[in-house]
């Protein structure tokens, strides 16, 4: 049986998966405390966040464990992306994945994430060797966390487009979008609250010898 949409707004569901433990959550965006889910407090400015809001519990999953969570969310999850009418959120994950499992990323939060690609950003796949990706190169990560007290919230979908030469000097016209759960809009680069995403293009930065790009661990990377 399906669950409700998932909301910003409340908590719309909890839903028991006996053979990990855990309970799946729906939160607002506000909550800390819910559920035994901890989160780092937001510094300074909330309409201008320093980085992506931190777990400060996320449990430690196997491979195994962490592909079976994500399989009970991810009808869910795709299905409150593309209520945002963007056309990555509603059709990436039907792009080629480049894990294995999902696995933490401490850049974004301690939440567990997958790497999806469309068919123009196929030169990622090559990793480290991938050079300047070509204009049109979509990439998502979809995203949840999981806490050490074994309580599951669906999280938010990153999006990184190459744009044209010229969109955006600093952010080697990369397009940062991140959607939450819902299908809400939390900001994009030039575009609407872009100055909640400045973050991303400071963080990504640190990787412009890379085209601004961080790449999956090695141990889920696919075919490894």
């Amino acid at each position: 049986m399906r669950c409700p949409p998932i909301t910003l707004a409340t908590l719309v569901f909890v839903l028991a998966m006996p053979a990990l433990g855990l309970t799946v959550r729906g939160f607002a965006a506000d909550d800390s405390s819910d559920g035994g889910i901890k989160i780092s407090p937001i510094s300074g400015d909330p309409d201008k966040p320093r980085r992506h809001i931190r777990i400060e519990n996320p449990a430690d999953l196997s491979h195994q464990e962490a592909r079976e969570v994500y399989e009970e969310l991810v009808d869910e999850m795709t299905s409150g992306y593309a209520l945002s009418a963007s056309r990555a959120a509603m059709s990436y994950e039907s792009w080629t994945v480049y894990n294995n499992a999902p696995y933490r990323s401490v850049t974004h939060g301690q939440r567990f994430v997958n790497n999806y690609g469309n068919g123009i950003a196929a030169p990622y796949g090559d990793f480290e060797s991938a050079g300047t990706m070509p204009a049109g190169s979509i990439l998502a990560k979809d995203s949840f966390t999981v806490t050490d007290s074994g309580d599951v919230e669906p999280g938010p979908l990153f999006l990184m487009e190459k744009m044209p030469k010229g969109f955006n000097y600093v952010s080697g016209d990369w397009r940062y979008t991140m959607i939450m759960p819902d299908g809400e809009f939390f900001g994009e680069t030039n575009g609407k609250r872009s100055e909640r995403v400045e973050y991303c293009i400071e963080c990504h930065l640190a990787r412009e010898k890379f085209d601004h790009l961080y790449f999956i661990p090695k141990a889920v990377r696919v075919g490894n």
